[in-house]
């Protein structure tokens, strides 16, 4: 096949070529593997949001009608207020009671600040001042919760500008910096306690176990530390949560001046009596033994009240890819070729297929991961009754997560919802793998497929190439068959194409033998009836005497048939000739004296020729016949001869690096462009008219091929300008 380019430019796309532009075909199907997988991916996400609903409805079931479990988080009340219910976050360790917050997790986002709007007026203190605006406020601090084991843990990042320590000898423990922490245990009975420190370090607590007389007795039951600050003082402390209950409050008391009363008090809320405090909502314990087993689905599960407070969580939203980790042995004692391949894959392929790919990040931002207080669409819908599942991403927008919520009922009401998060890393894992796979399928299918085809392809191609060259080589530049071709025994369509063709040169070559020997049949048998017809004439002339008119008619016929005898004479020379080539013996010879003998013969013969002779050597061996030569020389100057229209003739003698050139001008008519190769066949004529009564056959210069091509040389012929003319040059093989 071919394509023609402007400019005459012509592109050969060979059979390898076209095949493996089929075999491009094959690349569809890594197209159609790729939207398969992404088919399935979408039906696992699918299932994967079934499962996860399936997964927040059966712990939501193990937790309906079970009021226990949420009485005592107080998760009845009508709404929540900031500051006053309180939230203990579950740690993941244990606090070091030092008064520094660096150990604290995320300390600046779950603290929460206290100021001028937390100022407590408190019933009993009748020299209470009114609220102070905040330009005149010399306390503020920022405190927070957590929940570990059997502990809750507060720290209170306090600035004072005028931190005062109770006195040494003094017997007050309020008229100084302290501070007021009030609880209800779970049996409902009502605890105050006042931390009043002489100095910093390991915390002085107080229970105030007569309530209506304030009398302090000494406690061990808060344990910390109060650390002095630059800005004033931290103090990091713990309670035992077998002395809490559901409500709690804490006040900073602030004092400006020894032994002088509180100026300023800044708490959660009142804790002069149980009706005033805030609530305190701890992970609960019993809950969370209930998360924990559905933590084994390795999902991400939280338990939220109607305030969308935490009541519970297990498992961790990192690591909640939706599907079972894969426990197979993965061995490195693996054979060379298994090997081999599997660090093919991880050098070269993998960041090849991972142009296309995206790896599921290892690390995020989850905005709601470690929360106190959840929110979302599908939460608040749980808590009106209707469960919900959403998609949704990250915030730093890495990852897909899938969240489901469910209604957890209590008497017909919901008292709170189940979550089930999990992400898309899983399946964006297995669909990576799976196309990992179908890729490095897929390519090992295309480079032995290529491989096969282009084995393919250059096996017809050979077979093609090899019929074409048996073709070309069976039958020579002047159309002679000179070999046969050998038939193929395969059987197909070039098999059969390769036996026609075989057929076809057998029946050709049989006819040109036929045509090549029918010259000298005609020979012989024409011969009888001339030697008949010209003794018949002879004999006719001898024995009458005829009359002058009919003498001419004698005179013509008897020319007529020397010109046939003539005729018959050339037409087997070509074949006597080629008989005698066959039979030939070469010798050395001097080409240069020969060339000088011959012409000066020349010159004799043809008297009204001027025969120049140019030789730039003074002796040119050859290996050959020096009688042939002469014969071919013979055959080149009749034609100069008879084509010359200046009669000058020039004959050079010029040596190449294998072989000896010997060129013939002669300046007259030009040959046709189209003539020019084929001036040396057989049978092949230009003269329009004769410039003598000798018949031309135009077999002269097919025999000065024969001569040539005896003796390893060519020749051709081509035109020459300045004067224009004709040259024909030969060459002969040095010896």
């Amino acid at each position: 096949m071919k394509f023609r380019l402007p400019l005459g430019i012509n592109l050969r796309f060979s059979l390898r070529f076209k095949l493996l532009l089929l075999s491009c075909v094959l690349l569809t199907v890594p197209w159609f593997g790729y939207q398969y997988v992404w088919e399935m991916e979408k039906y696992l996400r699918f299932g994967q949001e079934q499962t996860i609903v399936g997964t927040a409805r059966a712990l939501a079931t193990a937790l309906h009608e079970r009021p226990k479990l949420f009485n005592n988080q107080a998760s009845f009340l009508p709404s929540v207020e900031q500051g006053k219910d309180l939230y203990g976050y579950q740690l993941h360790e244990a606090i070091q009671l030092d008064g520094l917050y660096q150990d604290w997790p995320r300390f600046d986002e779950r603290a929460h600040f206290y100021g001028v709007d937390n100022q407590i007026s408190l019933a009993e203190q009748i020299h209470s001042k009114p609220a102070l605006p905040q330009t005149e406020l010399s306390l503020h601090y920022s405190a927070a919760l957590g929940k570990y084991d059997k502990y809750l843990y507060l720290l209170f990042r306090v600035v004072d500008d005028q931190v005062i320590f109770r006195g040494k000898n003094a017997r007050s423990i309020t008229n100084n910096d302290h501070i007021e922490i009030s609880l209800v245990d779970a049996d409902g009975k009502f605890h105050r306690y006042i931390i009043s420190n002489k100095k910093a370090g390991w915390l002085s607590g107080y229970r105030i176990s007569d309530i209506e007389d304030n009398i302090p007795e000494v406690t061990r039951e808060i344990q910390g530390q109060w650390l002095d600050t630059p800005q004033g003082y931290n103090v990091e402390l713990r309670l035992p949560l077998a002395k809490l209950g559901d409500n709690i409050a804490f006040v900073i008391h602030d004092v400006d001046q020894k032994n002088g009363e509180v100026i300023t008090s800044i708490g959660s809320a009142d804790p002069s009596n149980i009706d005033t405090l805030g609530t305190v909502l701890v992970p609960s314990p019993e809950i969370e033994r209930i998360v924990k087993g559905m933590s084994y689905t390795h999902s991400s599960v939280w338990v939220v009240d109607q305030h969308h407070r935490v009541l519970a969580s297990a498992g961790n939203i990192k690591e909640a890819s939706g599907v079972w980790k894969n426990s197979r042995n993965t061995s490195n004692n693996l054979s060379f070729w298994p090997n081999l391949w599997q660090n093919i894959e991880q050098d070269w392929l993998h960041p090849l297929y991972y142009k296309i790919l995206t790896k599921p990040p290892k690390d995020f931002i989850d905005q709601l991961y470690d929360a106190s207080h959840l929110t979302g669409k599908h939460i608040e819908s749980a808590l009106t009754g209707k469960a919900k599942s959403q998609w949704r991403l990250t915030q730093d927008q890495q990852a897909v997560i899938l969240s489901a919520a469910y209604p957890i009922y209590i008497d017909n009401n919901v008292k709170g919802a189940v979550i089930v998060e999990e992400t898309t890393n899983g399946i964006r894992t297995l669909r990576n793998r799976a196309l990992e796979k179908l890729f490095s399928v897929i390519l090992v299918i295309l480079v032995i497929g290529a491989l096969v085809f282009f084995l393919f392809a250059s096996r017809i191609s050979g077979r093609i190439i090899n019929l074409r060259n048996q073709a070309e080589s069976a039958i020579d530049q002047q159309g002679r068959i000179t070999q046969t071709i050998s038939a193929s025994n395969v059987n197909d369509e070039i098999g059969d194409l390769s036996r026609s063709f075989s057929q076809v040169v057998n029946r050709l070559s049989q006819y040109n033998h036929y045509l090549e020997n029918m010259s000298s049949r005609l020979s012989h048998e024409l011969r009888t009836p001339i030697a008949v017809v010209r003794t018949s004439l002879d004999n006719l002339t001898m024995q009458q005497q005829l009359p002058a008119a009919s003498e001419q008619y004698i005179e013509r016929a008897q020319d007529g048939i020397q010109r046939l005898d003539h005729i018959l004479t050339r037409m087997s020379e070509a074949t006597r000739l080629e008989q005698m080539l066959q039979t030939t013996d070469k010798q050395s010879f001097d080409l240069h004296s020969m060339l000088s003998a011959c012409i000066k013969s020349y010159q004799q013969i043809y008297p009204d020729f001027s025969f120049s002779y140019c030789a730039n050597v003074e002796q040119a061996h050859c290996f050959g016949s020096d009688e042939h030569i002469a014969q071919l020389l013979d055959k080149i100057i009749t034609n100069a001869v008879e084509f010359s229209q200046d009669n000058n003739i020039n004959i050079c003698l010029t040596e190449q690096k294998h072989a000896w050139q010997v060129s013939i001008k002669n300046h007259g008519q030009l040959l046709p462009e189209n003539m020019q190769e084929q001036l040396f066949n057989s049978m092949v004529s230009l003269r329009s008219e004769s410039k003598s009564k000798t018949p031309h056959l135009g077999l002269g210069l097919y025999i000065a091929r024969l001569i040539t091509e005896f003796h390893q040389g060519t020749i051709s012929a081509k035109n020459i300008d300045e004067p224009a003319g004709v040259e024909i040059s030969f060459t002969l093989a040095k010896s």
